[in-house]
């Protein structure tokens, strides 16, 4: 039997924007993989939840990614959170997703804040049609470039 990797949203800000499935799906993971353990205690510990938690980010995804999907084999219901907002987009995250689709498991999300989303809601731009760039890339010269492709595009950009 396989287990189920549960992908959660955590606040951008604000404590209080945690909705209540966040600290249900929490608490009933064997583990959760999170980027700063000492941030992610913080958040646990304001829901009122003690899980174990194992660092996963960038410079370890690989590893970890490996390591869930070996739990997620035994069965075990593994939760992934970032610092801020939904792992996955712009944070680590994607390696953990395909391993648990490579393992069977079943891939659940507890959806919430965006900083994406929040920062549209309030811009006064267009929000019809937006793309999600994401962050643009921290080399002058890549940069450039990027925004040079980016520059032509008729959508609200968010980056």
């Amino acid at each position: 039997m396989t287990g189920t990797l549960v992908v959660c949203a955590t606040p951008i800000g604000n404590l209080g924007d945690a909705p209540p499935r966040l600290a249900e799906a929490l608490g009933s993971a064997d583990v959760v993989y999170c980027e700063d353990t000492r941030h992610s205690r913080k958040l646990l510990d304001a829901l009122g939840v003690d899980r174990p938690l194992r660092s996963y980010f960038v410079g370890n995804e690989a590893e970890r990614s490996k390591e869930v999907k070996r739990r997620l084999e035994g069965g075990d219901t593994v939760a992934l959170i970032t610092d801020a907002g939904m792992p996955v987009v712009s944070d680590p995250g994607h390696s953990a997703v395909v391993a648990a689709i490579e393992a069977g498991a079943t891939v659940t999300v507890v959806p919430g804040p965006s900083a994406a989303l929040a920062a549209l809601a309030v811009s006064g731009l267009p929000s019809e049609r937006f793309v999600f760039e994401g962050f643009l890339p921290r080399k002058a010269s890549e940069r450039g470039d990027r925004l040079a492709d980016l520059a032509a595009e008729p959508r609200t950009l968010i980056m």
